[in-house]
């Protein structure tokens, strides 16, 4: 049984596929989008716990305007969003998000995920 859902949303094939097989090993049910659209329609039809994001995609949204819907949507969402490029204090994020600057390792990642997810004993109380 999965601990937690995590949509992965990165235009990187390989990041996607590497970060998604990481986080499966460490027992998340992974979803996987490659855009903000992908994103969006995948966030519309199932439950999602966690969202990483890289913050660079192609198209005219981009991983900084999905975390804004995701907030303005008032969904209780974990965040880790990810960029080479951008910086952490660029845009104020939601509560319950971080910011891991790429490129980063996977062991971070994983640890990133468990800072913004809540446990289950923070669930049953």
């Amino acid at each position: 049984m999965y601990s937690s859902t995590v949509l992965v949303v990165d235009d990187e094939p390989l990041i996607r596929m590497l970060l998604a097989e990481a986080l499966e090993d460490e027992g998340y049910r992974v979803l996987k989008a490659s855009n903000v659209l992908e994103a969006v329609a995948i966030l519309g039809n199932q439950q999602i716990d966690a969202l990483v994001t890289d913050v660079d995609m192609p198209g005219a949204l981009n991983g900084f305007d999905l975390v804004d819907l995701v907030a303005k949507c008032g969904r209780r969402t974990a965040i880790v969003i990810t960029s080479g490029r951008h910086t952490a204090g660029e845009r104020p994020l939601p509560s319950r998000s971080r910011f891991l600057p790429k490129p980063y390792r996977l062991s971070d990642m994983i640890s990133a995920l468990s800072e913004v997810l809540p446990t289950e004993r923070s669930i049953a109380s």
